[in-house]
């Protein structure tokens, strides 16, 4: 077997991960009988732990490893520009290693990076941020890892985090106060933990206005165009009085799928309907109209997870404060009044030349 992993050790020896690590760091509570069998399994295998997991002293190799998944070009490129300034005033390098997070051997390929790239520590991007596979397999070797936007953030000293859900409402009120009443809504994929707290801020804000969930406005994309297009077609290809006056979508690439669909049918964008996206992502500025959308700080993430990093590395105690940085509300062209608001004004208007004729 060519560079087997301490995955492969515990499934040879019928034991977990960690018993694995536990005999590797000569652990005295493991078992004689137990450590005999996982002792046999690396001989067999020809095992070869990284040295990171033993801990030992003055062998860094001022390396870090950036862990990326293969479909989110745009994301890896702001986490790069992020972590690349802190990482290089702390005479750190960047490897970029790639990963396919639905690929059976995630863990087993995490674990090879790490040991062939020997990076003292790892940045885990989205959705590999929520993985567990992967994060049991490095916690078994004591590789230290920050985490990225994961959904869950309650191991607060690596993990770093925006406000997702609470943006989401904000900006779910701000649609009702232009006059959306029907606001579809454009979930993102399920796999991204983190984007899917955006779909629970979009239901906090249709209660904060007092506007019920109609479940027909609300579809499932998964982060791509095509899935946007397709969610689109789902909530336009409706009787006018059903459609939705705005479409709220997860991120910038199914609310760019949202627009072309719209110009498709002829739907102005914005006086018949309103479209917002997440990310603020280069696209965002770039399709016409620009989009309406939530500013994510990706950069400044990136930038605050490599410091943690590298205050761990650095033997600096741990920092358990929530690290939050907040994401902002950008209004462009995308976004205006709701058609019956519209309506209603010029109505408004006109009746008030009629009394004054």
């Amino acid at each position: 077997m060519a560079n087997p992993t301490i995955i492969d050790v515990a499934e040879h020896a019928g034991v977990s991960i960690k018993t694995v690590s536990r005999v590797i760091n000569d652990v005295k509570t493991v078992k004689p009988q137990v450590r005999e069998r996982v002792m046999r399994a690396i001989e067999k295998l020809d095992y070869h732990p990284n040295p990171s997991a033993r801990g030992l002293g003055g062998n860094r190799s001022y390396l870090l490893g950036l862990l990326y998944d293969v479909s989110c070009g745009y994301y890896t490129t702001s986490v790069l520009a992020g972590v690349i300034e802190r990482s290089h005033a702390a005479k750190y390098q960047i490897v970029m290693q790639p990963c396919d997070y639905n690929a059976p051997t995630l863990a087993e390929d995490v674990m090879r990076n790490a040991r062939q790239s020997r990076a003292d520590g790892l940045l885990l991007t989205p959705p590999l941020s929520d993985l567990s596979t992967v994060t049991a397999a490095l916690e078994s070797q004591n590789i230290p890892f920050v985490r990225i936007a994961p959904g869950k953030h309650t191991d607060t000293y690596r993990s770093v985090c925006t406000n997702d859900r609470e943006s989401c409402a904000s900006m779910t009120e701000q649609l009702a106060a232009m006059g959306h009443q029907r606001i579809g809504f454009v979930i993102g994929n399920p796999d991204h933990a983190a984007v899917m707290d955006r779909y629970c801020g979009y239901l906090d804000g249709l209660r904060s206005c007092g506007l019920r969930l109609d479940k027909t406005l609300v579809v499932q994309g998964y982060n791509s165009h095509a899935s946007g297009v397709q969610c689109a077609r789902k909530l336009l290809n409706v009787p006018a009085a059903k459609r939705p006056t705005a479409i709220f979508a997860s991120n910038d690439e199914m609310a760019a799928g949202v627009l072309a669909v719209a110009h498709s049918m002829g739907l102005g964008v914005p006086e018949d309907l309103s479209v917002v996206g997440f990310d603020d992502a280069p696209l965002a500025s770039q399709v016409w109209p620009a989009l309406t959308t939530i500013r994510q700080p990706i950069a400044d993430m990136a930038a605050q997870a490599a410091e943690l990093l590298l205050r761990t590395l650095s033997g600096e105690p741990a920092d358990h404060s929530k690290h939050v940085l907040p994401s902002s509300l950008t209004f462009r062209q995308s976004t205006g009044p709701a058609p019956n608001r519209v309506r209603h004004q010029a109505a408004k208007a006109e009746g008030r030349g009629l009394k004054q004729a």
